[in-house]
């Protein structure tokens, strides 16, 4: 059974920094793309950036290339996702998700999702 368990949203004013974390657990993800998805109130759920477990190819959404970083500690099962620069429009619930095979920007490919961590920029 895999679970996804993110931590570390809060509230944070427009230009500073938080980091997400995804402890992840139930089975080994060497094969696997982590994958960082938020959803704004009133909004779809949109991709965010992913990583593969085992190589570390990464991939952002464009509206997060250059503030958000993706990594991965795969001695600790855990994905990371640092913000910085962070907006306002950055305010969303912030969901971790684990697919096997391939980096896939189509929340609908995700087999796994974490419960979501609230992330909130104030101006």
């Amino acid at each position: 059974q895999v679970s996804l368990v993110e931590s570390g949203g809060g509230l944070v004013q427009a230009g500073g920094s938080l980091r997400l974390s995804c402890a992840a657990s139930g089975r080994t993800f060497s094969t696997y793309a982590m994958g960082w998805f938020r959803q704004r109130p009133g909004k779809e759920r949109e991709f965010v950036a992913v990583i593969t477990w085992s190589g570390g190819s990464t991939y952002y959404a464009d509206s997060v290339k250059g503030r958000f970083t993706i990594s991965r500690d795969r001695a600790k099962n855990t994905v990371y996702l640092q913000m910085n620069s962070l907006k306002p429009e950055d305010t969303a619930v912030y969901y971790c998700a684990a697919r096997q095979g391939s980096l896939f920007t189509a929340a609908a490919m995700y087999d796994y999702w974490g419960q979501g961590t609230q992330v909130t920029v104030s101006s």
